[in-house]
Formats: C-alpha cells, sequence, structure tokens
C-alpha cells in the first residue's frame, strides 16, 4: 500500500510441510489504509481497517487450490459468487508460480 492507494492485499505462502510435501496454503489479507495525524504525539499513525483474510489450499504442490468460507465480494459487483471465487483462486495459482518474490 501507498499513499496514493488505500487499497492493499498482502499474501504469504506456507509450505510444503515435512507433513505433506504437496500442500501450500496461500494466506491472502485484503485491507483498507488510513493514515491520520496524532497531534498529542506528534507522529503519524497507520491504520489497517476492514481486513479480510482468506485461506487458499492445495494439496497438489500449487496446481489446484480450494478456499472455503468466502464471505467477501472481492469484484465489487455487489455479490459473492463463482467469479470472486474464480479470482481469488486466480490470485493464489498466480502468487505460488513465482518463484522469487
Amino acid at each position: 500500500m501507498s499513499m496514493f492507494n488505500r487499497r492493499g492485499i498482502f499474501l504469504q505462502k506456507l509450505g510444503p510441510t515435512v507433513v505433506d510435501p504437496n500442500e501450500v496454503l496461500v494466506s491472502m489479507q485484503f485491507a483498507l489504509k488510513e493514515e491520520d495525524w496524532s497531534a498529542g504525539n506528534s507522529v503519524q499513525t497507520t491504520a489497517l481497517l476492514d481486513a479480510t483474510t482468506l485461506i487458499a489450499s492445495s494439496n497438489d504442490g500449487g496446481q489446484s487450490f480450494k478456499i472455503r468460507n468466502l464471505k467477501k465480494d472481492v469484484d465489487g459487483d455487489g455479490d459473492i459468487d463463482a467469479e470472486d471465487m474464480m479470482k481469488l483462486l486466480a490470485l493464489a495459482k498466480a502468487y505460488v508460480s513465482i518463484s522469487t518474490p
């Protein structure tokens, strides 16, 4: 996130693990950033608003993913549907394919 764009996505790849070398998890955190000025302390403060975390899981090394409990309209069309799921799954797969983030 920057001072020009308040929206942000933080992605984190987890796995594979010793227990299951084919398991890959991608944590996706969506948030809005709010910056304010604290006059009493004379410092700028930053807060994350409307933060939502979703976990995409894969048992085939990142070839395909599943997301449970999708309760967020990520494409902004007013409903939570297959298009939201498709975009999140594509994001997880794309992120896993980046070898040096």
